[in-house]
């Protein structure tokens, strides 16, 4: 079968190295010039256990099958990562409700070891905290996503799939010997494939309207949330990544250590209409104070803008958050057709469990 994924990000070269594992000969079109140029690079590059998200939703089974996949994953290819775990933490009573819905939420998606500490047990653990109650996470972990993905495309390309960059997908047309692909840049053309698979992002919404027989009312709204994270310019102050209790949108302003020790934090939620990169340093002020409710002694002028991620959302400010939601033949009809929405935040967690199910319901 030849297939025809849309996007090089780290769920379509996931994807990719899925179909070409399973003998297909696979070509990803990438609209820019290199791998994971968007949502994929612009993360916390968080290993999420799968504790927030809904029992039998597709976050959750993803997340937490997709966790252990991932981890095995980077222990037989190399892939730098570390299980260093994290603090779910509550500052004031009422957050300490929230964590107990939290841990039932998690215990009812089979995480492993999530459990409740006392706020001294979670001091001795990290001196610097201040909370009056957490939950401990030990499978959440982090990773290096663009040696992840660097594995993924080289998998893929071992197997004979090829990526085509600067390849934008313009339009899809059914036909009796499969889907007719019009691509365009520098060279425009079209090419006839037997299976298109929609990890496009940002543009995934774009996609489907663009796909001829694709029913209209079966495309989402696209709604943006910008995520902004602010880097330390000191040394790291925590050996775990710390959690506040979650806020509408997100998981709350979080620590994030990276590989190297570097300690940052994010994301906020800045609700957008159009895509934007830059971070406002004047956001640093409500950085400050939510900061300030674990971590007290957080230095004046240590927090310097660093980098900005959006969330390619389903739903928005006051909304609940949406599921994936991964439009397949049994759902439209259309054979060899998969369009993928609203791949947020556990992605890069879910990413292999995606592809896995992707590629198997494309013999469907």
């Amino acid at each position: 079968m030849q297939v025809l994924v849309v996007g090089a990000g780290v769920v379509g070269l996931a994807i990719g190295r899925e179909a070409a594992q399973h003998g297909h000969a696979v070509i990803i079109a990438e609209a820019t010039a290199g791998i994971g140029t968007g949502t994929s690079s612009r993360n916390s590059e968080v290993i999420h256990a799968g504790i927030y998200y809904p029992t039998g939703s597709q976050r959750a089974l993803h997340c937490t099958r997709g966790r252990r996949m991932l981890y095995a994953y980077c222990l037989s290819h190399g892939v730098p990562h570390r299980k260093c775990g994290k603090l779910i933490v509550a500052t004031t009573a009422a957050e300490s409700t929230k964590l107990e819905r939290i841990l039932a939420q998690g215990l009812a998606n089979e995480v492993e070891g999530l459990a409740p500490i006392a706020a001294s047990a979670a001091r001795r653990m990290e001196p610097a905290l201040r909370c009056v109650g957490a939950l401990t996470s030990p499978e959440t972990g982090i990773i290096d996503s663009h040696a992840l993905m660097l594995s993924l495309q080289g998998e893929l390309e071992d197997r004979g799939g090829v990526i085509a960059f600067n390849t934008p997908i313009e339009r899809l047309v059914r036909t009796t010997a499969g889907w007719q692909v019009y691509f365009g840049g520098a060279e425009p053309g079209e090419l006839l494939v037997d299976a298109v698979v929609n990890a496009a992002g940002h543009g995934a919404q774009r996609l489907a309207r663009a796909t001829e027989a694709y029913d209209p009312v079966r495309v989402p709204r696209l709604v943006l949330a910008k995520g902004n994270y602010f880097g330390f310019s000191g040394r790291p102050a925590f050996t775990r990544l710390i959690y506040p209790a979650p806020v509408d949108g997100g998981l709350g302003v979080h620590v994030t250590l990276d590989l190297a020790g570097r300690m940052r934090f994010g994301p906020d939620v800045e609700w957008i209409t159009q895509e934007n990169y830059d971070v406002d340093p004047r956001r640093a002020d409500a950085f400050y104070a939510a900061i300030r409710t674990y971590w007290p002694a957080l230095p004046d002028g240590a927090l310097v803008p660093d980098y900005a991620g959006i969330r390619p959302k389903l739903t928005g400010p006051g909304e609940p958050a949406a599921d994936f939601l991964i439009d397949g033949t049994t759902g439209h009809g259309l054979p060899g057709l998969v369009h993928l929405f609203g791949i947020e935040s556990p992605g890069l967690t879910s990413t292999l469990s995606i592809a896995q199910d992707v590629v198997a319901g494309l013999a469907d």
